[in-house]
C-alpha cells in the first residue's frame, strides 16, 4: 500500500525571480554530482564579494528553486535545492551559509540546507537538529 502524498510547490514566485531561478537550476544540478570537496571549492570562490543573505532573501530563493522544480520542491530534493538557492541569492548580490550535515537523532540521515542570521531557512526543525559538517558561510569584510 502506497501512502498518498504531495509536493508543496510555491505559488506567487515573481517571473524575473523564477527566470533567473531555472538559470541557476543546471549549475546546481551539475554541482550535485560533484565531491563535497569540490563543491565547498567551486562555492568557496562563487561567494566573494556577496553580502550576508537576510532570512527574507534566501527563503525567497529557496521558494523559487521549489517554484521552479519538482526535484528540488521533492524531499530528496536537497542538495540540488540548497545549492541552487545558494547561487541564486549570488546571482542578487548576497550569500547564505550553504550547509551540509546529519541529523543529530536516530534515524541517521543526511541533509543540505541553507542558513541565514545563523538558523536554518525553511527547514521547520529547530536550529540545532542537524549537525554541519561542511559549511560555506559569506566572507565578513574587515572595515578599515
Amino acid at each position: 500500500m502506497t501512502t498518498p502524498s504531495a509536493l508543496d510547490r510555491p505559488a506567487g514566485v515573481p517571473f524575473p525571480r523564477r527566470l533567473a531561478a531555472r538559470l541557476v537550476l543546471l549549475p546546481a544540478l551539475t554541482l550535485s554530482f560533484l565531491p563535497p570537496r569540490h563543491i565547498r571549492a567551486v562555492l568557496q570562490r562563487v561567494r566573494r564579494g556577496a553580502r550576508p543573505a537576510t532570512p527574507a532573501q534566501a527563503a525567497a530563493a529557496r521558494e523559487a528553486l521549489c517554484a521552479v522544480s519538482l526535484r528540488c520542491a521533492g524531499p530528496r530534493g536537497c542538495l540540488p535545492r540548497s545549492l541552487g538557492a545558494a547561487l541564486l541569492c549570488r546571482v542578487y548580490g548576497t550569500w547564505p551559509t550553504w550547509c551540509t550535515g546529519v541529523r543529530i537523532l536516530p534515524p541517521f540521515s543526511a541533509h543540505a540546507w541553507i542558513e541565514a542570521d545563523g538558523r536554518p531557512v525553511g527547514e521547520g526543525v529547530p536550529d540545532d537538529y542537524f549537525a554541519r559538517l561542511i559549511t560555506v558561510a559569506p566572507v565578513r569584510r574587515m572595515k578599515p
